[in-house]
């Protein structure tokens, strides 16, 4: 039995952990899809798809997984909810089941035939990768506790705090910032 889970990873944190394990508690494999792969250096989607693979691959391989057992995939976006599953599918191996608690994915994968199930949710107030990064715009270094340790090891390495202010300094960026929505 092989699951898929989703997800930006704008960055991994410590709920998508959770529900990584909760999903291969279920499942023989776990195809992680990367999305938005193509993003990368703007307030919404400051790592790139090299970096969230490396983020996912590292925190796992920190905290015991069994990467034999996990294939991480970058999903670009195709910007047609019609064909987007179809477009999944010619991207990753077969799958039997779908993770997931975002109300589209849930729509698109269950009119096309998938078993979707949803994920507890745990800690969601801040456990929530916008709210990492406006904690991180803030130089506030709460995020760190909120990330497995591999990930903040790379965001160090990346300067990804540092990459994060240059990017929402654009008028854009500004914009974007202030209309973030916290828990």
């Amino acid at each position: 039995m092989r699951g898929l889970f989703i997800g930006r990873f704008q960055p991994l944190h410590n709920g998508h952990l959770r529900a990584i394990r909760y999903a291969l508690e279920r499942v023989d494999e776990l195809i992680i899809g990367v999305g938005s792969a193509q993003y990368s250096y703007s307030i919404e989607n400051p790592f790139t798809a090299g970096e969230r693979i490396l983020m996912i691959k590292n925190a796992l391989k920190e905290t015991g997984i069994n990467l034999s057992r996990v294939y991480i995939v970058p999903i670009v976006d195709v910007h047609n909810n019609n064909i987007w599953v179809a477009h999944v599918e010619s991207l990753v191996p077969n799958f039997n089941i779908v993770f997931s608690n975002n109300p589209l994915v849930i729509e698109l994968f269950t009119s096309r035939g998938y078993k979707v199930e949803k994920i507890p949710m745990y800690k969601r107030e801040i456990l929530s990768s916008t709210y990492i990064r406006k904690l991180m715009l803030k130089g506030d270094s709460k995020w760190r506790k909120l990330v497995p340790k591999a990930v903040a090891d790379i965001i160090d390495s990346i300067k990804g705090e540092e990459r994060l202010r240059k990017v929402s300094s654009s008028d854009e960026g500004y914009k974007m910032f202030n209309r973030m929505t916290y828990w």
